[in-house]
């Protein structure tokens, strides 16, 4: 009897383990690992730009190589048209609006290194939760979601706040103030009128003391004299910023530590490549975080000279070139490691690309494709759906296309679920976990209706009948394009939120995105049968969402916003603030 009965669960151990013996090896591996994570984020890029996304003309062979081996989203939404926003949603799987970096203003991204706004201590940021799971944690590159709170030590808003152990890169974003054979492109039409108005209270004071002295004034000089005061004063206050926004804004930190200031953009390239390869090779043996936030391709298009003129799409596409190689570059990194197999990779553009970004007849922004708009547009899809794609060889099916709804946001619970971690509780999470619709264990998105904001403006909401199939979109608000016809706000450089630059729409113009997506045909009661019910549907799921929403300090508020001189991060003793730690190594 015993030995039947050993010949017996013998006869059932066997065929398991001969299973488990046929099974992928990286599918037992991540059954029992838990993945790094490689998320790489372009910047201002366009969908249209990537060649797996239709660009047969700008090479990015390394992107396309990652959609080849993973999964590619078609439909990857931001959840907001601009920097600090869209990134602030990342990092919390939070619509912008719910810890308040949304703006109610013109201002809607942090403005300033010196500002008080940034994402606010008390948002957890998947960095922080992967963290306290045993991760090493590491951004490298672009910030742009503030520095400091009240002292211009306390670090309130900076990364390592925020749950990353190591920072290395830029804390505010790159704008072509960074490069002093550019023009300015910070504020310009406001910077313009201060001028203006210096110049013209400069000729007054001038004009006047003449005639004083002319005797053609009877003023005293006394009074002149605390004109010419208020001149100078006037003057100050705002060139004691503006004028030197190179120094203020075009900085290097190492963690807590500026090391450039300002910034040699010459090398800025070379060394943001170098600290995140030098960052995968010091982790290998733990898990770890890495993300990578490109300043590519945002203006000034900081491109070395290997790159230079080598596409043919002048320096926007020699620019997005050379972050295809960047990419490429970690991912050999991630190789050379033998990281491949328990690395999850993501690639994806914070938000469209730039329409309106020209100088003469040279065009310095991206471009979205068949779809309309770009960035600072909350509603059309030219402005929010990006790049998407996920890499992660044996457990996400290589070469697989998902046509269905996505967010940025989701990246936060996918993380945190796969390192272990629990989503927070005390608050609204938007962003879903995307495993089961990238391993095919679901057929749809969670996501079923996904609302689009310009700064805290309701511009589109997006909803995903499912069984039907249909993509319906409803837009509330629009920009007012100009020249009239042309796809973007040629005008002003950026498309308005609220105001004389946008129209309402009652009822909202509906499109079927599924039908078409360029929205180049507003449907109508007369159009489409079911024109009132999607209407009305759509209606019910914003008023169901307005009741999630709490307030909460506006971190992009007009004071927030203000360069203050005592929140300054400076390498020497303020206003002194000069230093070159890179060069000097």
């Amino acid at each position: 009897v015993s030995f039947l009965l050993l010949c017996f669960r013998t006869s059932l151990v066997t065929p398991v383990i001969f299973g488990l013996l046929l099974q992928p090896p990286l599918t037992q591996l991540s059954i029992i690992m838990r993945p790094n994570f490689v998320l790489l984020m372009a910047d201002d890029l366009g969908i249209g730009d990537v060649g797996c996304y239709g660009n047969d003309t700008i090479r990015t062979p390394n992107i396309d190589h990652l959609a080849k081996e993973g999964v590619k989203l078609t439909q990857h939404i931001a959840a907001a048209p601009l920097c600090t926003p869209s990134r602030a949603a990342f990092l919390t799987g939070r619509y912008p609006l719910r810890s308040g970096m949304d703006a109610t203003n013109n201002y809607r991204v942090i403005f300033w290194n010196g500002g008080s706004g940034g994402l606010p201590p008390n948002e957890t940021t998947f960095a922080k939760i992967l963290q306290q799971q045993g991760y090493s944690t590491g951004l490298i590159g672009k910030w742009h979601l503030g520095v400091n709170c009240e002292s211009r030590n306390d670090h309130c808003h900076h990364p390592l706040n925020h749950g990353f152990d190591y920072f290395y890169g830029m804390p505010f974003t790159l704008i072509s103030d960074c490069q002093t054979t550019e023009a300015p492109e910070m504020d310009r039409v406001f910077r313009r009128k201060l001028s203006l108005y210096t110049q013209m209270i400069g000729l007054i004071t001038l004009t006047a003391a003449l005639g004083r002295l002319t005797g053609l004034i009877s003023a005293c000089w006394k009074t002149l004299t605390c004109f010419a005061g208020f001149s100078l004063l006037f003057f100050m206050s705002w060139f004691s910023s503006y004028g030197f926004v190179r120094y203020w804004n075009c900085i290097m930190m190492r963690n807590h530590e500026v090391t450039e200031q300002p910034m040699v953009t010459e090398r800025t390239t070379s060394l943001i490549l170098r600290e995140s390869i030098s960052f995968i090779e010091r982790n290998k043996h733990m898990p770890f975080l890495l993300f990578l936030s490109f300043l590519h391709s945002h203006t000034p298009l900081l491109t070395t000279e290997k790159f230079l003129g080598k596409s043919s799409h002048g320096l926007y596409g020699d620019n997005v070139e050379e972050m295809d190689w960047m990419v490429g570059q970690v991912l050999d990194a991630i190789d050379k490691e033998g990281l491949k197999n328990t690395t999850l990779v993501y690639f994806a553009s914070d938000h469209g690309g730039w329409l309106e970004r020209q100088e003469g007849k040279r065009q310095l922004g991206g471009w979205n494709g068949i779809y309309r708009g770009g960035k600072a547009m909350g509603g059309w899809e030219g402005g929010i759906r990006v790049p998407g794609i996920l890499r992660w060889p044996g457990v996400l099916p290589a070469g697989t296309v998902i046509n269905e709804p996505t967010s940025l946001m989701d990246i936060y619970p996918t993380v945190v679920h796969l390192a272990g971690g629990v989503i927070p509780q005390d608050r609204v999470i938007d962003g879903r976990d995307l495993m089961p619709l990238l391993q095919g264990t679901v057929e749809h998105s969670e996501h079923e209706f996904l609302f689009h904001y310009c700064g805290i403006h309701l511009h589109a909401v997006r909803w995903h009948q499912k069984d039907s199939g249909a993509i319906w979109k409803a837009h509330y608000v629009t920009p007012n394009f100009h020249p009239l016809g042309a796809g973007a706000c040629y005008n002003r450089g950026f498309c308005p939120c609220f105001g004389e630059g946008v129209t309402h729409h009652d009822p909202p113009l509906l499109f079927d995105l599924s039908q078409d997506p360029s929205e180049a045909k507003p449907l109508s009661a007369d159009t489409e049968p079911i024109y009132d019910t999607v209407i009305k549907q759509i209606g019910r799921a914003v008023e169901e969402h307005r009741r999630t929403l709490t307030p909460v300090p506006e971190q992009l508020s007009l004071y927030n916003a203000i360069w203050k001189p005592w929140l300054q991060p400076c390498c020497g003793t303020f206003p002194f603030c000069w230093c070159d730690k890179e060069g000097d190594n």
